[in-house]
């Protein structure tokens, strides 16, 4: 992984962590609050009923108190006030019952089948003996206690809050209750609200770290962008400084070669030239000597050649003095010479407008294009190289019908296309652009040079 990539990772993972922190946080503080909020508004609740169910049982025991407190007590006034008590109800579900301290049950004004019955061994569906708990908390003086019910107006057990009272002188147990149903389904919605905000609160909390994490890591690229545009131009600056420096240090040598050791070369042939004339108006030479001088005088006329060559490869002088087309065609002409190799060159438009860095950059291609024609193309009968320029670019075309070669191959072999290598990136510096299409019928290099970059 990149170093900048790796910077903006170490900026996300603690931006990220501390959200994860805050969230975890934040999840247990609000359920913790939940919770107790639940428990708050359940015992509110039950507060209320238990405050409710006494005041019920308050107004049953001032119906029938006439009955109890009588001086002379009768199974007749018990049974009476029995139906005082069953007409006293609130509701389809809300009414009075009566048991004995056996179990005994004397009076259900909504279950009238289990009047008279023995129900002290009791079950609910917990296991739990219900009217054995009713009598023991009426012996305990009576208050609030819940148990399992079957509801009349749904017919199903749910939980049910009672409060009773013992009648110690009937040996009654007089109780009543409301159902807690209601109660869940409040409790349940509470519960239901506050998960609904619990889990907001988490989306909200994950949508901005996530938001936070975009905003780090699209500025960190935007700001490795702009570095990386930054670097690419003052690295193509200093390319263009390096090729210029190289042109220049090109240009340099060429002239010391000719101005130098070129004229050197000759002065010294002149000079030998000159004794050889004198020395055969003088003395009678032998042929060995006079075959020495002229063997000298061939060897000086091979090195001006070659320090010429040399020269003019290092940088031609009719690139500076003729412009672009002119040493393209000088460059033919010395390619067919070297290679025997017929060459067509074409030139259209007007190159006038061509920096010095251009007109190098498109002459080492056009260099380098020859010389690989001339080592590795096979089966090559003609070349033709062109020219031309139009509102957006300059192109130079160079063509042959040789066998051509793998172009994506020789791009990822380590020691081969160091010379394609070479073309692109001197293009490059330039903003150029260097496409190579090569089959079975020949190869072609197109290095194009956009309008912008030309002057």
């Amino acid at each position: 992984m990149k170093l900048r990539y790796k910077i903006i990772m170490f900026a996300i993972t603690p931006l990220l962590l501390s959200f994860a922190g805050i969230a975890v946080a934040v999840f247990y503080q609000a359920t913790f609050l939940a919770k107790q909020q639940r428990n708050t508004v359940e015992q509110a609740y039950l507060a209320s009923k238990e405050a409710e169910l006494k005041h019920y049982v308050t107004l049953g025991t001032a119906a029938i108190a006439h009955l109890y407190n009588a001086e002379q007590q009768d199974i007749a006034k018990q049974l009476e006030a029995q139906k005082i008590l069953a007409t006293l109800d609130y509701g389809n579900d809300g009414y009075f019952f009566i048991y004995d301290m056996h179990g005994k049950n004397l009076m259900h004004p909504r279950r009238p089948d289990l009047v008279g019955r023995d129900l002290w061994n009791m079950v609910d569906p917990e296991g739990n003996f219900t009217i054995q708990s009713l009598i023991n908390k009426a012996k305990e003086g009576g208050g609030v206690i819940r148990y399992l019910w079957e509801k009349p107006s749904s017919q199903k057990v749910i939980l049910k809050l009672g409060y009773v009272i013992p009648l110690e002188r009937w040996g009654w147990m007089l109780g009543t209750g409301i159902y807690l149903d209601d109660v869940d389904s409040a409790l349940n919605k509470i519960d239901i609200q506050v998960a609904r905000n619990i889990r907001n609160t988490m989306l909200w909390i994950t949508g901005i770290a996530i938001t936070s994490a975009l905003l780090i890591a699209l500025s960190g690229l935007a700001l490795n962008i702009s570095e990386s545009r930054l670097a690419e131009a003052k690295l193509k600056v200093l390319a263009q400084s390096v090729v210029r420096s190289q042109e220049d240090e090109r240009a340099r040598l060429s002239r010391d070669l000719h101005d130098g050791l070129s004229q050197l070369l000759v002065s010294i042939k002149l000079q030998i030239e000159s004794g050889m004339a004198k020395l055969g108006q003088q003395w009678q030479v032998s042929d060995s000597v006079r075959l020495s001088f002229t063997r000298a005088t061939n060897q000086l006329n091979d090195a001006l050649s070659e320090v010429r060559r040399i020269s003019h490869d290092l940088r031609p002088a009719l690139l500076d003095d003729l412009g672009l087309a002119a040493a393209f065609k000088h460059l033919s002409g010395e390619f067919e010479s070297d290679s025997g190799l017929p060459i067509q060159f074409e030139s259209d438009g007007d190159f006038s407008m061509l920096s010095e860095v251009s007109n190098t950059t498109l002459f080492r291609v056009a260099q380098e294009a020859l010389t690989n024609i001339h080592k590795h193309a096979k089966k090559v009968t003609r070349v033709h190289m062109r020219l031309t320029n139009d509102e957006h670019s300059v192109t130079l075309i160079i063509a042959d019908n040789g066998t051509g070669f793998d172009v994506a191959g020789i791009a990822k072999h380590p020691k081969r296309g160091i010379g394609l290598s070479n073309m692109r990136e001197r293009l490059a510096t330039v903003n150029g652009q260097l496409e190579l299409q090569s089959n079975g019928n020949g190869t072609q290099v197109i290095a194009r040079i956009p309008y912008g970059e030309i002057s």
